[in-house]
């Protein structure tokens, strides 16, 4: 899918899916905690593409850097699952961006894992956060009001810790 100006944008967007190979299986006979990491990823680079951040947009000098990730184990994926992720623009600055990932698996339509991160512009010959072109701003601000219906789950910005009453 690319980006097209003037359609309706999907909310949530669904630009990733996949099967549950052997190799991301580990020791407990379920998808490992790197994985998961690893099918986010594939997710956010094809969120990127449509967006408009490619080979030549990162050979300009310019990125969406991660600068932090919350995975959320929901339930178990294993060897041979199809799993569909789909992903949602949650919020957006000038230089920043709130995305969340959910993965479904294809065949129960059970919620598998959600992948909240936290995105930066950065322009790369300089190595520090910089300020999206106007176009990728508008681009994300569509998204993001296309995606503001959407429910959002409870652990959504939360911090991590124990909580002692």
């Amino acid at each position: 899918m690319e980006w097209q100006s003037g359609r309706e944008l999907p909310a949530p967007l669904v630009l990733y899916r996949t099967d549950v190979p052997g190799s991301w299986v580990d020791y407990n006979d379920h998808m490992s905690e790197s994985s998961y990491l690893l099918a986010f990823g594939h997710s956010a680079d094809a969120f990127f593409r449509f967006i408009g951040i490619d080979e030549d947009y990162r050979a300009a000098g310019h990125s969406l850097f991660t600068v932090e990730t919350h995975i959320h184990n929901i339930a178990q994926a294993r060897r041979g699952d199809q799993l569909e992720l789909s992903l949602a623009v949650l919020d957006l600055d000038a230089k920043r961006v709130h995305i969340l990932h959910t993965m479904d698996n294809c065949e129960t339509g059970e919620t598998v894992a959600a992948g909240e991160q936290l995105l930066v512009h950065v322009d790369t010959g300089i190595g520090r956060s910089a300020a999206m072109p106007d176009w990728l701003g508008r681009r994300l601000e569509e998204l993001s009001k296309a995606h503001a219906h959407l429910e959002r789950p409870a652990f959504v910005g939360r911090p991590m810790g124990i909580r002692r009453r």
